[in-house]
């Protein structure tokens, strides 16, 4: 025999779990990653740029970066992100700063956390996935660039290259 109103509960937790949606009423931002590496390349400092092979900004340069998966943390995303693009993999990273601005992605809202990375001069870096090249820039010749990535590399490089 059951305890008096265990099987009401039990029934009222399997209900509500089988008919919520969790879904919200408000529409959310998606979730990117976006990823700066720095170098020195005989005592000058360079970024490492992919050029992007998908729309939006097909053929233009971008930071390494993608979209969050569900349930992936964001420190496997920006790790996943970086080997898939540039081949890169074990470099140590630190999260910088998140962007999200409304208007910064036109295929809608996103929030992009950004983190920064150091390779030692000579490494380098091999195009895959969703990226047809990735290239080595100074800082101080830097092409234009996708998204608002422009001013992310300038405050990496305000914050992480004093």
């Amino acid at each position: 025999m059951s305890a008096p109103g265990t099987g009401r509960s039990l029934f009222l937790i399997i209900f509500i779990k089988k008919t919520m949606s969790f879904t919200y009423q408000f529409a959310r931002p998606a979730v990117t990653v976006d990823i700066i590496i720095f170098r020195l390349s005989e005592n000058i400092p360079e970024v490492l740029l992919i050029k992007r092979g998908n729309e939006p900004y097909k053929g233009q340069w971008a930071l390494p970066g993608g979209f969050v998966d569900k349930d992936e943390a964001l420190e496997h995303a920006a790790d996943r992100e970086l080997e898939e693009e540039t081949s890169l993999k074990d470099i140590l990273l630190t999260q910088m700063h998140t962007f999200g601005s409304p208007g910064r992605d036109p295929r809608g809202h996103t929030v992009s956390v950004v983190y920064v990375g150091y390779l030692p001069e000579g490494d380098t870096a091999k195009a895959g996935d969703d990226a047809t090249e990735a290239e080595w820039f100074k800082l101080d010749n830097l092409p234009a660039m996708a998204f608002d990535h422009n001013m992310v590399v300038e405050m990496g490089e305000s914050i992480f290259l004093l």
